[in-house]
C-alpha cells in the first residue's frame, strides 16, 4: 500500500493548501447537507462522503477542465473537487432550478460538463465505461486529455469492472479507474463479496497495473494519481488505483448504521481523519499556522451556510419544464426528398454503406464498434472497405461484450464523438439494455440537454432462414416505449440509406433495426445524398377502401397481399410508418378518415405493442371516421422456432394478410 511515508511530498505552500480547502469544502458541504435531510429540506436519498475526502481532492488536483470525471452515487464530494460551487450541487439536492443538475437529478445525479464532471449514476457501474467511452473519445480526436471514473468496491464485483478493464487493456486507453474501497457496498462488506477482496489484484488479470493506496493518506493518494495521469497522457494506458478508505457516516442518510458494523469500527475510522491528519501535518512541517488553517476553516464554514441559504431560496424549476430535453432540440430543416426518378437499384445493405460511406468521409468524429466490423467488413458487410479507409481506432472491432461496448459509447457521445454500434442481431443487444434504457435514452434530459449522446445502434431482427429464437427477435416496440430514443425500422433500401443518413446526423440516439429477409432486397436508390427525416411515414400505395399499416416485411407482404386483392375490386392503401419512434398518426388517422377501415400487420407479439399504439391513437382521434373494427395481425406470442414448419407458423403470411383484409372488408 502506498502511504505518506512513500509519497513524494513535493507541492509548494499554494497546493498544500489548496488540497486542505478541497477537502473541507467536501466535509462541510456534506455535514451541512446531513442536517438538511434532517431539516427535510432534502426530498430524497443523501448519500454523503465524509471520510472519503482525501480521495477526490488528491485525484482531481491533477485534472483539468478538459479532463472528465464520471462518478456513481456517492458523487459529491467529486463534483466539489473538479469545481462544481457547493451552492449549486446543495441546490439541487434541495430539488431546485438552481441546482447543477435544474433539479432533475437530485443527490446521485449531478452534471456540470463545464468543468469536466460528466455525471454521477444511481446504478453501479456504468461511470467505469462511460469514463472509457470519454477515453476512446481522446483517442479518435488525438487529445491527451485522460478520464477518471470514481466507484465503491461494490462496483468492483459488477460486470461492467471486468468488461472495462479489458477494454481499457486492448484498447490501451487514458482512462484511470479509481476505486474507492470504503470497505462496504450498502451493508455488505467487501470480505463477503469479493472472491477475491484485494481489487488492485485484479488489474493483473487484464494486463493493467494495480495499486494500492491509503485513501485517508491525502498525499499517497496525489503521488499515485501524478503516476497514472502521466501514464495516460503519455499513451502508457490505464491504471487501477484502489484506495482504502472508510465512510464515517451512513451508507445515506436516515439509514441504521450499526446492524453490520460497530460503532467501535467507525470512532476507529474517525480517528484516521484525512483532514485532521493534513492540518497536522501542515502544522509541523512549518508550512501553515494553527490561526491560518482556522481561518480557512471559518471562511469555508461561512461560505456553505451561505450556500445553503442560496440553495433555500432558490425557486423550484417550472412544473412546465418537466417533459423538456428529452430529444435533443434542433434547428436543422430537413424535408423528405423528391420523387425517387433513379434506375440506379442498390440492395438494403449497399444503400445504407453508400450513407455511411460519404458520412464518415466528412464526419472524423464517427467511429463503428462491433464484432467482425474491421477487416472483415461486418457480418452482412455494413462496413464492408471502410476499414482499408480509417484504420482500427474508427473502425474497431470488439470482444463480445455488448454492455461494455454500448456503455463505452456513452461516454464518447458525451465528450464529442458520435459512436455506431453494429450489434449484428437484436437479440444479443439484450445483455446492454441497462445502459441503453437507464443511460443513453435518459442523458440528454438529466443534463437539461447539455450533453446530447448522438450514438447510433444498428443491428438485424426478424424471423426467417431456421435462425431459431436467439437470432429473430424484434424488440423494437420495447424500445418505443422509452422516451428518449428514436426507433427507426425501414423496409427498403431507398428508405433506409435516407433514414440511415438522417441517423447518422441528428443528436438523439437511434435504434436503427434492418430486417434480416429485406438485407439482399433491392430498389432504386439515388447516388446524391438525401436523408428522410424520422416522423414521416411512406404511403407505400394508394387505395380507397381500406388502409393496411404495415412495418418492416410486412410491408413487402402486405403490398402483395393488395396487388392479389385488386383483381377482386378491394383497393388497399398501404402505410409504412418507416419510424416506430416518433409515430407519424397524421398519415395513418388522414387514410382511415378516407378508407374507413384499418388492418395492422406486424411480426412482433400483439399484446402491448406497436399496433396496440396505433389502434389506440386511430381510436383515440378518428373514431368517428371507422366504418369497422379496427383488426390486427400478428406473429404468433412465442419465442420463435427452428424448424421450417414450425417457423412459418408463427409469422404471418401473404395469403394470412389478403384474407384478413377480406374479413375486415365483410364487417
Amino acid at each position: 500500500m502506498l502511504t505518506a511515508t512513500e509519497a513524494t511530498v513535493d507541492l509548494s505552500k499554494d497546493e498544500l493548501l489548496s488540497l486542505f480547502r478541497t477537502m473541507l469544502v467536501i466535509r462541510k458541504c456534506e455535514l451541512e447537507l446531513a442536517r438538511s435531510f434532517q431539516k427535510g429540506l432534502i426530498h430524497g436519498a443523501c448519500h454523503t462522503y465524509v471520510g472519503e475526502e482525501a480521495i477526490a481532492a488528491g485525484v482531481c488536483a491533477h485534472l483539468s477542465n478538459d479532463d472528465v470525471v464520471f462518478s456513481t452515487h456517492r458523487g459529491h464530494g467529486h463534483a466539489l473537487a473538479k469545481g462544481v460551487p457547493a451552492r449549486e450541487v446543495i441546490a439541487e439536492l434541495f430539488g431546485r432550478a438552481d441546482g447543477v443538475s435544474g433539479g432533475r437529478g437530485g443527490s446521485m445525479h449531478l452534471f456540470a460538463p463545464d468543468v469536466g464532471l460528466m455525471g454521477t449514476s444511481g446504478i453501479v457501474g456504468p461511470c467505469i465505461l462511460q469514463a472509457l467511452g470519454a477515453a476512446y473519445s481522446f483517442k479518435v480526436l488525438a487529445s491527451d486529455n485522460v478520464a477518471v471514473a470514481f466507484f465503491g468496491d461494490g462496483g468492483s464485483n459488477n460486470g461492467a469492472f471486468h468488461e472495462g478493464l479489458n477494454l481499457a487493456s486492448i484498447f490501451n486507453l487514458p482512462v484511470i479507474f479509481v476505486c474507492e474501497n470504503n470497505q462496504f457496498a450498502t451493508e455488505v462488506a467487501i470480505t463477503d463479496s469479493g472472491g477475491n477482496p484485494n481489487i488492485a489484484e485484479r488489474a493483473a488479470a487484464y494486463n493493467l497495473p494495480g495499486v494500492v493506496v491509503d485513501g485517508n493518506d491525502v498525499f499517497a493518494v496525489h503521488t499515485a494519481t501524478a503516476e497514472a495521469v502521466e501514464r495516460a497522457r503519455s499513451g502508457g494506458g490505464a491504471t487501477l488505483l484502489e484506495c482504502t478508505t472508510y465512510r464515517t457516516r451512513p451508507h445515506a442518510e436516515g439509514m441504521g448504521d450499526f446492524t453490520y458494523r460497530t460503532r467501535e469500527d467507525v470512532d476507529a475510522w474517525k480517528q484516521r481523519c484525512p483532514i485532521k491528519a493534513l492540518r497536522e501535518y501542515l502544522i509541523a512541517d512549518g508550512c501553515a499556522a494553527p490561526d491560518e488553517l482556522d481561518a480557512i476553516d471559518e471562511e469555508i464554514a461561512d461560505a456553505t451556510t451561505a450556500a445553503r441559504e442560496f440553495a433555500e431560496a432558490s425557486e423550484y424549476p417550472d412544473p412546465a419544464t418537466a417533459s423538456l430535453h428529452v430529444y435533443a432540440a434542433t434547428d436543422r430543416i430537413v424535408t423528405e426528398p423528391g420523387p425517387n426518378t433513379t434506375d440506379r437499384e442498390l440492395s438494403y445493405m449497399q444503400a445504407t454503406l453508400e450513407a455511411l460511406t460519404f458520412e464518415m468521409a466528412i464526419n472524423p468524429t464517427i467511429f463503428v464498434m462491433g464484432q467482425g466490423i474491421g477487416e472483415r467488413g461486418g457480418n452482412f458487410a455494413t462496413t464492408t472497405g471502410l476499414y482499408d479507409k480509417y484504420g482500427p481506432v474508427r473502425l474497431c472491432d470488439t470482444p463480445i461484450c455488448e454492455r461494455g461496448f454500448v456503455g463505452l459509447t456513452t461516454g464518447a457521445a458525451m465528450t464529442g464523438t458520435r459512436p455506431i454500434i453494429d450489434f449484428m442481431f437484436g437479440d444479443f443487444i439484450l445483455d446492454a439494455v441497462g445502459e441503453i434504457i437507464n443511460q443513453i435514452a435518459k442523458m440528454q434530459y438529466m443534463t437539461s440537454g447539455a450533453l446530447p449522446v448522438p450514438i447510433l445502434l444498428r443491428g438485424c431482427f426478424g424471423i426467417g432462414h431456421s435462425a431459431a429464437t436467439h437470432h429473430s427477435g424484434a424488440y423494437y416496440p420495447m424500445y418505443a416505449n422509452f422516451p428518449g430514443l428514436r426507433v427507426v425500422v425501414p423496409s427498403n433500401a431507398y428508405d433506409a440509406k435516407g433514414l440511415f443518413t438522417h441517423a447518422l446526423r441528428c443528436n438523439d440516439p437511434v435504434i436503427f433495426l434492418e430486417h434480416k429477409e429485406l438485407l439482399s432486397s433491392k430498389c432504386p436508390v439515388p447516388e446524391e445524398d438525401y436523408e428522410i427525416p424520422f416522423g414521416k411515414a411512406a404511403i407505400v400505395r394508394e387505395g380507397a377502401d381500406v388502409t393496411v399499416v404495415a412495418i418492416a416485411r410486412m410491408v413487402q407482404l402486405a403490398g402483395e397481399a393488395a396487388a392479389g386483392l385488386d383483381a377482386e375490386g378491394v383497393r388497399v392503401e398501404l402505410i409504412d410508418p418507416r419510424t416506430i419512434s416518433p409515430l407519424d398518426t397524421a398519415t395513418i388517422l388522414a387514410s382511415v378518415a378516407k378508407t374507413g377501415r384499418l388492418l395492422i400487420v406486424d411480426e412482433t407479439f400483439a399484446p402491448c405493442g406497436v399496433g396496440g399504439e396505433i389502434a389506440a391513437q386511430v381510436v383515440d382521434q378518428g373514431f368517428n371516421d371507422l366504418d369497422a373494427p379496427i383488426k390486427r395481425l400478428n406473429g404468433a406470442h412465442s419465442p420463435t422456432p427452428y424448424s421450417p414448419t414450425l417457423e412459418a407458423a408463427v409469422v404471418p403470411s401473404t395469403e394470412e394478410i389478403a384474407a384478413a383484409i377480406r374479413d375486415l372488408m365483410a364487417e
